[in-house]
């Protein structure tokens, strides 16, 4: 079993309200828009980090980290990117590759709004944790965390940040 914290757009954002949560978790997903290495380094240091880069993310964070990242944890097939849309609105990038091959898990950032949906049509979860940095439109910080037990995706749970000042 693993116990995950998906955060995404912290803009280079990094607090102590992310980092308790960073602490009881197994592994950090960060799904782009990290902002900085100082966020890197900050989640690196406590917990082993998966990721992909977002659209503001400059040529070092790319270097770093993949525009797609997909893996297998447990014995759940993830795709991880910044920019992938929504169930029935897809970005046309991953469209055809989502309908070729879905993986179990399909984890997106960027609009900035938590969305947890189930794709009937291709049979996958679909994730998004909102925005934990302070930069953007949203309201209210948002990440989720969740545990993955073998083919199981389990006590999902929204964890809701202060509102933004």
């Amino acid at each position: 079993m693993k116990k995950i914290l998906l955060l995404s757009d912290t803009h280079g954002y990094i607090d102590d309200q992310i980092l308790k949560f960073v602490k009881q978790v197994d592994e950090v997903w960060h799904v782009g828009d990290i902002g900085s290495f100082e966020v890197v380094d900050a989640l690196k240091k406590l917990k082993p980090l998966r990721a992909v880069y977002g659209n503001i993310d400059d040529s070092i964070m790319r270097a770093e980290f993949p525009l797609d990242n997909k893996f297998t944890i447990e014995k759940i097939a993830v795709w991880m990117t910044h920019i992938g849309g929504y169930p029935h609105n897809y970005n046309p990038r991953v469209k055809s590759a989502l309908a070729a091959n879905p993986p179990k898990l399909f984890i997106t950032g960027h609009s900035h709004i938590l969305k947890v949906m189930f794709d009937k049509k291709l049979n996958m979860l679909h994730m998004n944790p909102g925005a934990a940095g302070k930069y953007g439109f949203h309201t209210v910080r948002t990440m989720l965390r969740f545990e993955i037990n073998e083919d199981n995706i389990t006590n999902l749970e929204i964890i809701e940040l202060e509102k933004r000042s």
